[in-house]
């Protein structure tokens, strides 16, 4: 049979007919499932299969194959998936991956029900089963072979959003922002849209989630970026001596021999000033900088006349923006929030890698023995307990976890530290409500077997029979046999 390739929306399907349809229902985003570990194509990371909303259960498959079943299922081709582009990578290609690995089908918009047909053993959220129904967040792994997470991708990729750049699949693009996920690109976005203004902004997330990558993006990418960015811990500067450390001083003031100084608001003129934690400056301190988010204008300590800073504010923190004083945040014109590492799971083994690449010296030599033809060698208990983990120190708790993980391993693989052998398990996978054999008539029976050519390890999944000799007792029943 010759195979078609048709693309329906951003949803490349490999071979079929052209009657098959896509749910009208886009209420919600479609599902998505994200390669995040394989053994044999480690560089096709990050790569996804969106799942189409069927028409009458269309069951679709993963694995080696291009054509259609002929039991009519559909396999899905593998995308590089951007808001702007994508860019079909076509099945799975390992040998030790089946021709058809698993059988999906849609539970409505966020389920999907997941059936093991090929070798090997499947796992969802690291329970055995044989056929579950998956959300998102969830994580489905055909043992040794490949794991992917239960995603969404949004309807209306790909489009045409603001940052369109190209860069290598999966890597760090020109600011340092690693990830492919829906929160790293609308990441990328909002830094991209609030650099082509000149309004003062606030960065906020947790400790860690990189606030610090997005502010210097903010400013690279501003009329600012040829000017060195100039940069203070708010939470440094001492209480008393706040507005000379702002400000600046002139010459013998407040004590004789006392140098003039520019202060920081004098460092930063023509560039962007940025305070990290400046929600750990009292409001009685946050007020100190109404005047200057205002207008520019400060006074340096033992000066008469006022001075005008062409400055851009740009602070961080990490508390809650209601923490803030709230004049002081209402002359923030722009805030970029960074997602922490639990809202963008897809992205961890993305970032696991870059993180290895650019480390230091000490860190790239010990976990050189784990590099095959460029690509970090993860086992996939690393991944799959790296995306059920709650992290607190996000990247930074990563690149913590990622040393003790080189530090424990002693086999091929990049394997589970300690800090990772703990509890922050997902939930039990939903099984699929098996069939009481007595609800089914002799001509369903007769209709599965045929489809299937008699089958009997097909025929009995599809039935929804716990097992083959289930199976078995039932044809004996209806004189099948």
């Amino acid at each position: 049979m010759m195979s078609n390739e048709r693309d329906l929306g951003d949803t490349t399907i490999v071979g079929g007919d052209d009657t098959l349809e896509l749910g009208a229902d886009a209420s919600s985003d479609p599902l998505a499932l994200v390669l995040i570990w394989s053994r044999k194509e480690p560089a096709r990371v990050g790569e996804l299969v969106r799942v189409p909303r069927g028409r009458d259960g269309t069951v679709f498959t993963i694995g080696r194959a291009i054509d259609p079943g002929e039991d009519g299922s559909v396999p899905l081709s593998f995308l590089r998936l951007r808001p702007y582009a994508s860019e079909d990578t076509g099945p799975l290609r390992a040998a030790h991956v089946s021709r058809v690995q698993l059988r999906l089908r849609t539970h409505g918009p966020s389920v999907v029900e997941v059936e093991h047909v090929g070798r090997g053993t499947l796992r969802i959220n690291g329970r055995e089963v044989e056929r579950a129904l998956a959300r998102p967040r969830d994580t489905i792994e055909v043992v040794n072979r490949f794991v992917l997470q239960c995603s969404t991708r949004p309807a209306e990729w790909p489009s045409r959003p603001q940052v369109t750049e190209d860069f290598e699949f999966g890597a760090a693009d020109r600011d340092g922002i690693v990830g492919e996920s829906p929160c790293a690109w609308e990441l990328r976005e909002r830094v991209a849209f609030v650099a082509e203004r000149d309004e003062h902004a606030l960065v906020y997330g947790p400790s860690g989630a990189g606030k610090e990558l997005a502010v210097r993006a903010i400013h690279s990418r501003s009329s600012r970026g040829r000017q060195a960015l100039v940069s203070r811990n708010a939470s440094t500067l001492p209480e008393g001596l706040i507005d000379a450390e702002l400000f600046g001083n002139i010459r013998n003031y407040p004590n004789p021999g006392m140098p003039a100084r520019p202060g920081l608001l004098g460092e930063a003129s023509g560039s962007t000033l940025y305070l990290d934690e400046v929600g750990e400056l009292p409001h009685a301190l946050q007020a100190h900088l109404l005047r200057v988010l205002d207008n520019g204008e400060y006074q340096r300590l033992g000066e008469a006349r006022p001075r005008v800073a062409d400055v851009r504010f740009i602070g961080a923190t990490n508390r809650g923006l209601g923490d803030l004083k709230h004049d002081f945040l209402a002359r923030v014109t722009h805030r970029v929030r960074v997602p922490g590492l639990t809202e963008r799971p897809d992205d961890l083994p993305l970032l696991a890698r870059h993180l290895l690449r650019v480390s230091d010296d000490a860190t790239r030599r010990a976990a050189l023995r784990f590099v095959v033809d460029g690509q970090p060698a993860f086992s996939p208990h690393l991944i799959t307990a790296l995306a059920r983990h709650r992290f607190r120190g996000h990247v930074r708790e990563l690149e913590t976890l990622l040393w003790s993980a080189i530090e424990a391993s002693a086999a091929e693989y990049i394997d589970v530290p300690p800090a990772l052998l703990g509890p922050a398990r997902r939930p039990a996978p939903t099984p699929v409500p098996l069939i009481d054999p007595g609800q089914l008539s002799r001509a369903q029976v007769v209709d599965v077997m045929r489809r299937y050519n008699g089958v009997k390890e097909r025929v009995w999944r599809e039935l929804g029979l716990r097992n083959r000799y289930q199976l078995k007792r039932l044809l004996r029943k209806l004189d099948l046999e």
